[in-house]
């Protein structure tokens, strides 16, 4: 694959991850093993308030196969299949769940030195399709994504959005829901590993003049622990503390409370990723 500007769901996955990823107010335990036959193998227990559920994933790969499956404890089955390099730079995504027989999709994906195209089509008698195109350099980006609906026959999503990555900072731009919404994101990384950062994210949505400002960082307190944390101006406040417990295994301890209401009680989440 080529090394240019990435694909548009890349625009703003760098803010986006550190104000949001690992952060959750559920229990989750999950547990990986790999077979001598190279399938890796994955259980996943999560309590959710009252409800608890769980899965089981296979994922092996072979040459430039790669093939996936889960099944749910409500019995609900979900595949993936992924080729790369059928054709010289792509990479084609097949997808489909059981027994919701019209949430299959098809996904081909292009990559270049200077831009990057997708095209998604749903599998069933009234297929979505979306594209998305970006162009420009891993050091600065532009692009844009749209869905259409052919039942309707209009376009249900269009987004643009543009990216400037540097050794040590990214930012980014995205104007979304068909032009009612925009979200600008700033990273600074403060080490050479970027396992430190400080990150702060405004939004504004047109039609309800509403803003949100956040504000959040990663801190590395040594190469087995990070701590991370978040606060909004409407006083949600979060904090993640995560450690190697032992190599490939973390332990994922999450909080999050409202600094206006603190007499509701804070949600805690727990997670434990256990690998070989």
């Amino acid at each position: 694959m080529s090394k240019g500007p990435g694909l548009f769901s890349d625009i703003g996955k760098k803010a986006k991850d550190l104000l949001n990823k690992d952060y959750s107010s559920d229990h989750k335990f999950t547990v990986s093993t790999y077979t001598g036959a190279g399938v890796a193998l994955t259980s996943t227990a999560l309590k959710k308030g009252g409800l608890s559920v769980g899965d089981v994933a296979a994922l092996y790969k072979y040459k430039n196969t790669q093939f996936d499956v889960k099944v749910d404890t409500d019995s609900n089955i979900s595949a993936t299949l992924t080729f790369t390099e059928i054709l010289p730079s792509t990479k084609t995504i097949a997808s489909f769940k059981v027994p919701d027989y019209n949430s299959g999709k098809l996904e081909v994906q292009y990559f270049h030195d200077h831009a990057t195209f997708t095209t998604a089509v749903g599998l069933n008698q009234t297929p979505g399709v979306d594209v998305t195109a970006t162009i420009g350099t891993p050091a600065i980006a532009f692009g844009a994504e749209a869905a259409y609906d052919t039942t309707l026959g209009n376009f249900t999503k269009y987004t643009a959005g543009i990216s400037v990555t540097k050794p040590d900072a990214y930012a980014s731009i995205i104007l979304g829901d068909k032009g009612d919404s925009i979200k600008a994101s700033y990273v600074h990384y403060l080490d050479q590993l970027k396992k430190s950062a400080a990150v702060g994210e405004i939004s504004r949505r047109f039609s309800t003049n509403e803003n949100t400002f956040t504000v959040g960082g990663a801190y590395a307190v040594d190469h087995l622990t990070l701590i991370k944390a978040k606060l909004n101006n409407h006083g949600r406040l979060g904090a993640l503390l995560q450690h190697e417990v032992i190599p490939k295994s973390l332990l994922t301890i999450s909080g999050e409370i409202d600094t206006k209401a603190l007499d509701k009680s804070p949600r805690f989440g727990l997670a434990l990723a256990l690998k070989p």
